[in-house]
C-alpha cells in the first residue's frame, strides 16, 4: 500500500513561470549559466547558483543560508507564491521525441523505510549528508524523486479526462519542450488518487536515490522537532511504461599501459570483436560499442551469464567485470578520475570528439537497461553499478517547490 499526500506547494506566478523555471543546474555550461543569470532576473538559477559559487571560500552552511535568503526574496517579491490549499499536481512534458505525464505528490518516508518504496542504487554518504544539510538550511526542495508505478488503465483514463480541463500552466521552453500543469485540489479527486495508489503493492525509485535518502536523514536529525512535511518527500510519479531509460557511456583516459593492437587481441578472449561502420551503437544486450584510434568496433560477449544471476546479467556489470577492472585497472567507478561518463541522450559525436581530441583514449557504448531489470534488482535487494542509467524525464527546477 503506497501512501500519497497533497502538499501546499510554492510555485511561480502564472505570468512568470516560463522565466522562473530552469533545467537542472548541472546541465548548464559556464557560458550558458552566465548568460541566463545576466539577462533573466526571474530565473530560479539566481537562487540555486548561490549553493555552487565560491565552493572553497564559503562554508557550506553559510552558502545554504544565502540560498534560503534569496528564496525568501523571490517569495517576498511575488515571483514565487505559496499555495493556500494542499494539492497534487498532474505534470506533462512534451517534446518531439517524448511525452511524459505523472503526478507530483508527497510520498511516505515510512513506505521508504518499510521497503514499499523500492531502491536499486547505492548512495554516497557525503552526498546524502550534504543534501540533508541543504534541505535543513534552505527549508525547501524543488527536485522531486522520479518514481515508477505499475500500469493502470483506470489511472490512464482519469489522466486523459483531467487533461481536457484548462491547465494551471501551459508554457514552452528554449529547449523546445512544452509543459503543462493541472492542479488537483478537490477532496474527491485526491481521495481517488490516494485509494488508487494504495492498491499498488510497491513503488520503484527510478532516479533520486540521494534525495530520498537525504529526506530520511533530515527526518531522523530533527527527531521530535520534525514537521509533518518531513515525514514525506516530493516525488514525480510516472507509469513505468512511460519511463525513458538511457545508458551511460564510458570514456577512459588510457589503456593502462596496454598497446591498442594488444588490447584488441586480449578482448577476443571474452568477445567477438568486429570492425563496424561509424557511429555504431549496440542494438541488444550483451553487445558493446567501442571507439579506439578512430575506429568503431562491435564487441559481442561470447559466454552469456546464467539467467538466474541477476547482477551479472547487466551490461554495465559485464563491462566492469571483463574490461574496466581486470584490463584497465578501474576499481572504483565513482572515484577513479581515469573514467568519465556521457549520458546516452547525448549525440554519439560527443564521445567521438572526446577520444579524437586526445583527452581520452577509448570509449565504450552500452545498450540501455530496462524497467524490468531495475525492478528485478530492487525486489532482490541488489544495486546497479554506478552510472548505469540516465533516466528521463527531468523536471524543471523552480516549477513546484516542496517546503519542509
Amino acid at each position: 500500500m503506497a501512501d500519497l499526500i497533497p502538499f501546499k506547494a510554492v510555485r511561480p506566478s502564472t505570468d512568470k513561470v516560463a522565466l522562473v523555471t530552469t533545467r537542472p543546474y548541472d546541465e548548464y555550461s559556464v557560458a550558458e549559466l552566465a548568460s541566463w543569470l545576466d539577462f533573466n532576473p526571474f530565473s530560479f538559477l539566481h537562487i540555486v547558483n548561490l549553493a555552487h559559487i565560491n565552493q572553497e571560500r564559503i562554508d557550506p552552511l553559510r552558502r545554504y543560508r544565502l540560498v534560503a535568503n534569496k528564496y525568501s526574496d523571490f517569495k517576498r517579491d511575488g515571483i514565487l507564491i505559496q499555495e493556500e490549499q494542499a494539492a497534487i499536481y498532474l505534470y506533462q512534458i512534451k517534446s518531439k521525441k517524448h511525452d511524459f505525464i505523472g503526478f507530483l505528490a508527497g510520498t511516505s518516508l515510512a513506505d521508504y523505510e518499510n521497503d514499499v518504496i523500492k531502491k536499486h542504487e547505492d548512495t554516497l554518504k557525503y552526498r546524502v549528508e550534504n543534501l540533508k544539510d541543504y534541505f535543513n538550511e534552505t527549508g525547501f526542495n524543488t527536485e522531486p524523486v522520479l518514481m515508477m508505478y505499475p500500469d493502470c488503465e483506470k489511472l490512464d483514463e482519469w489522466i486523459n479526462n483531467k487533461k481536457e480541463e484548462t491547465p494551471l500552466y501551459n508554457f514552452a521552453t528554449t529547449n523546445k519542450e512544452q509543459h503543462f500543469v493541472w492542479k488537483i485540489d478537490s477532496a474527491s479527486e485526491i481521495a481517488f488518487l490516494q485509494e488508487t495508489f494504495k492498491n499498488f503493492p510497491n513503488l520503484y525509485i527510478a532516479d533520486g536515490h540521494h534525495r530520498s535518502a537525504s529526506s530520511r536523514m533530515l527526518l531522523k536529525q530533527n527527531g521530535d522537532k520534525a514537521t509533518d512535511a518531513m515525514q514525506y518527500f516530493m516525488s514525480y510519479l510516472i507509469c513505468e511504461k512511460s519511463i525513458k531509460i538511457n545508458e551511460y557511456n564510458r570514456v577512459i583516459h588510457d589503456l593502462n599501459g596496454i598497446k591498442s593492437d594488444e588490447f584488441l587481441k586480449i578482448l577476443e578472449e571474452n568477445f567477438k570483436v568486429e570492425t563496424v561502420h561509424e557511429y555504431w551503437k549496440p542494438t541488444s544486450k550483451f553487445s558493446f560499442g567501442m571507439y579506439l584510434d578512430g575506429t568503431f568496433y562491435a564487441l559481442t560477449l561470447k559466454n552469456k551469464p546464467k539467467s538466474d544471476d541477476i547482477l551479472k546479467q547487466l551490461d554495465a556489470q559485464i563491462l566492469y567485470d571483463t574490461i574496466l577492472k581486470p584490463l584497465l585497472n578501474i576499481k572504483d567507478l565513482r572515484t577513479d578520475n581515469r573514467i568519465s561518463y556521457i549520458p546516452g541522450n547525448k549525440n554519439i559525436m560527443e564521445l567521438v570528439n572526446k577520444v579524437d581530441s586526445g583527452e581520452f583514449t577509448v570509449g565504450f557504448i552500452l545498450y540501455p537497461s530496462t524497467v524490468e531489470e531495475i525492478k528485478l534488482l530492487a525486489e532482490n535487494g541488489l544495486t546497479m553499478p554506478p552510472k548505469s542509467t540516465y533516466i528521463e524525464p527531468k523536471m524543471r527546477s523552480g516549477l513546484i517547490i516542496y517546503e519542509f
